[in-house]
């Protein structure tokens, strides 16, 4: 069974996973109510033992980062027993908010979760265990003013290790520092040392607590990188099942999704997420899932159901109170500049955020883009002295992620800016440096992938240049980062079409055209690529005759797999029913899965390409 289809399923019936080690929550029969879905959690405290059930619903919930609840929920916790010292440990560490959350906390934050740590140590912790948590979480708050927020996650990492190492058996000290450690990820390191230190710790624990929301959920986040995404997918599939009752929980496994380019996936389990979060009031979140389910929609060219989200996400704003400002930005954004609709993109609306200036960047950016790709230069160059002034703004509020971000998309605006001025050679020397910075970092985990990948648009500019191997390149190297996106994989198809190589063109247009198989809307590019792929193919004529030559292995062939080897010239096989399926080539060699399971149905096989004698192919051989 599909990820998708159990999604769906699991959206018309309750599964049936306990909400806790002990009672996380009221039952349905006390409120009417299914029982509150969080996952096994178990925190050990010198608490009133009455108050643990509590204590641990407290606890997943910060897990699955409901953080204003779990603030309630430690208050609860307080109420029936105002001795329980370390609850202010839970309610400062909720106070932090996304550990991944890229901007520097402000004041106000500062100044409340650091009243929290000292009510905590001035309660008088009952165990050394619990004064070295509540110490260690101060350690994100102490000095806020005076020392740059990296510095005070490091100390809090290095506090959480020493807790982890003291107190071994202690499963959640072990969970809680392989979280630091991902807190201390540079978006810059490239070598992924530490999200292996902190895998290492998780996957451990996963083994131990595979219905541990928290553990699940952090490797989500650790291996939220194009090269590592794959590992996560086995937790991916596991926490929205684990904690169906938190809209984080249910929102989470599309990071994978995403990286993986999964799309339906995605979607339906942001669906969930966010019909879930409109219901228990958590609108940030609501509109957090809004924004991945609409970059989804539009990787599949259903560009209706996007407008949907766009319209739902307004709706909810009206009718609710709270908001998320990156999202109310960008999913309009994405939606003009993933059509290319650049009158949409024009038109978007700019709402200043002050505190937040990466978020009015989004704006800027792609009414840039929509300008310039208009040919209007002058207009274009207003949003880019915009962006030059939200860039500046950042780096004086000390936050280096963002100043970068800002840089790259200016760089790209830029670039396309002197193209509509003419100057071509200045405007991919400024998109070659946009794509070099962008590769030396990664995206955040509040956006599901930049509004324009700097290479995509490298790709398209070469493409506008009548340099369509070049851009080939850069599109499949796009490819390599965001795995099945409409515009990368139709740049590279068409790329490779305007090259000349037709068999590669080919396996990029069926690659669309299946991405796209439920698209409801009939965009140009992919009237093309359903045109290409419903066109004969070209193929060679004489015989082609097997010779099985295991010496002549290829270094990309499995084990299990022999290359064919042509004598003379290539057969030409049925023009329907082909005896290789996903049939795909690269110079010199031709890949396809047969069909059958026991050897080839015939001996000829259709190929494409242009083909010379003595080259070699490869085929899934079942023996």
């Amino acid at each position: 069974m599909s990820w998708f289809n159990c999604l769906c399923i699991l959206a018309l019936v309750t599964v049936t996973i306990a909400a806790q080690e002990h009672d996380h929550g009221s039952t349905g029969a006390e409120t009417g109510k299914p029982p509150e879905q969080l996952g096994k959690v178990h925190f050990e405290t010198s608490c009133a033992a009455a108050v643990a059930p509590k204590f641990d619903r407290a606890v997943a919930l910060l897990h699955s980062f409901w953080f204003p609840v779990a603030i309630d929920a430690f208050n609860d916790v307080l109420k029936a027993d105002p001795g329980c010292a370390i609850a202010y440990w839970g309610i400062a560490l909720s106070q932090w908010g996304n550990p991944f959350g890229a901007n520097n906390r402000s004041p106000q934050t500062l100044q409340g979760g650091w009243a929290s740590v000292q009510k905590g140590l001035a309660l008088g912790p009952k165990t050394p265990r619990e004064r070295e948590y509540i110490s260690a979480v101060g350690e994100l708050y102490k000095n806020g003013a005076d020392t740059d927020q990296r510095s005070r996650v490091v100390n809090y990492a290095k506090a959480m290790e020493d807790i982890a190492a003291e107190y071994t058996a202690d499963s959640e000290a072990q969970i809680f520092y392989a979280l630091a450690l991902d807190g201390t990820i540079l978006p810059t390191d490239k070598t992924y040392t530490v999200q292996y230190k902190a895998a290492a710790i998780l996957e451990r624990q996963y083994e131990l607590q595979p219905d541990h929301p928290g553990v699940a959920h952090y490797i989500i986040h650790t291996y939220d990188v194009p090269a590592l995404a794959p590992r996560a997918l086995p937790a991916a599939r596991r926490y929205a099942l684990i904690a169906p009752s938190a809209p984080h929980a249910l929102h989470m496994p599309s990071h994978t999704f995403t990286r993986v380019g999964d799309w339906e996936a995605s979607i339906a389990t942001n669906i969930r997420s966010r019909d879930v979060a409109v219901s228990t009031g958590a609108i940030a979140d609501a509109l957090h899932a809004s924004d991945y389910m609409a970059y989804a929609y539009l990787q599949i060219a259903q560009d209706h159901a996007a407008k949907l989200v766009w319209d739902r996400a307004q709706e909810i704003t009206r009718t609710h109170s709270g908001g998320n400002a990156w999202a109310m930005a960008a999913i309009p954004a994405r939606y003009a500049i993933e059509r290319n609709d650049w009158d949409a993109a024009k038109a978007l609306e700019v709402h200043a955020y002050p505190s937040i200036p990466h978020v009015e960047a989004i704006t800027h950016f792609v009414r840039a883009f929509g300008f310039a790709r208009s040919g209007d230069a002058a207009s274009a160059e207003k949003e880019i002295a915009d962006l030059e002034r939200l860039r500046d703004l950042e780096t004086q509020l000390k936050d280096a992620y963002w100043t970068e971000q800002i840089e790259i998309q200016r760089l790209g605006a830029s670039a396309w800016a002197a193209r509509a001025e003419g100057k071509s050679d200045e405007a991919l020397s400024l998109l070659r440096s946009a794509s070099y910075r962008e590769d030396a970092t990664e995206k955040a985990a509040v956006t599901p992938g930049p509004l324009k990948p700097a290479r995509e648009q490298l790709g398209e500019m070469l493409l506008l240049a009548n340099q369509p191997a070049q851009a080939l390149k850069e599109f499949e190297e796009t490819l390599t980062r965001e795995p099945r996106r409409f515009r990368a994989v139709f740049g590279a198809a068409h790329s490779a079409q305007l090259s000349g190589d037709r068999a590669k063109a080919r396996g990029y247009y069926q690659q669309l055209v299946e991405i796209c198989k439920t698209s409801d809307t009939d965009r140009p590019e992919l009237q093309e690529a359903r045109k290409a792929v419903a066109e004969p193919v070209t193929v060679a004529s004489a015989a082609l005759r097997f010779h099985w030559n295991t010496t002549n292995l290829h270094h990309k062939v499995p084990s299990h797999e022999e290359p064919i080897s042509e004598r003379g010239n290539w057969g030409n096989g049925k023009a329907v029913g082909l005896d290789w399926a996903d049939f795909a080539t690269v110079p010199g060699h031709a890949f396809g899965l047969e069909l059958g399971t026991t050897g080839y149905d015939d001996a000829t096989a259709l190929l494409t390409g242009n083909w010379g004698p003595n080259q070699t192919a490869q085929a899934t051989v079942y023996k």
